[in-house]
């Protein structure tokens, strides 16, 4: 009887993978566009910070199309730690990427929770 090997694990090309949405809607989108309110500051503030650590190769961050967030702001999110940071600027992330890239850790006040998912559904309801 020939045996069937199990599955292999899989393994994780990166410790940390930060999606950073820089979509850009048209002008006359009544949805907001991270592209156009710091998506791409925020990548390019990710990028030095990554660099400056040494982290190149353990750390990545990639811009993405929408996250399906847009009326909060500009987003990123943090894998495989599924962190949801909404409305962040460029000046958020240096503590951010302390906690959630540096110490595995997140900013309660600041990582989204289901009180943002719901004022993203009564955002929503409104329009």
């Amino acid at each position: 009887m020939t045996e069937i090997p199990l599955p292999m694990v899989p393994a994780a090309k990166f410790k940390k993978h930060i999606l950073i949405c820089t979509n850009e809607r048209s002008e006359g989108d009544s949805r907001r566009s991270c592209g156009r309110c710091g998506g791409h500051e925020l990548r390019m503030r990710l990028l030095a910070l990554i660099q400056e650590h040494g982290l190149k190769g353990q750390v990545r961050a990639n811009k993405t199309h929408c996250l399906d967030v847009c009326e909060l702001g500009p987003a990123i999110v943090i894998y495989p730690d599924n962190l949801w940071y909404v409305g962040i600027t460029p000046a958020d992330l240096d503590a951010i990427f302390a906690q959630s890239i540096l110490a595995d850790n997140y900013i309660p006040e600041q990582v989204a929770t289901d009180a943002t998912w719901e004022r993203l559904r009564q955002l929503r309801a409104k329009a």
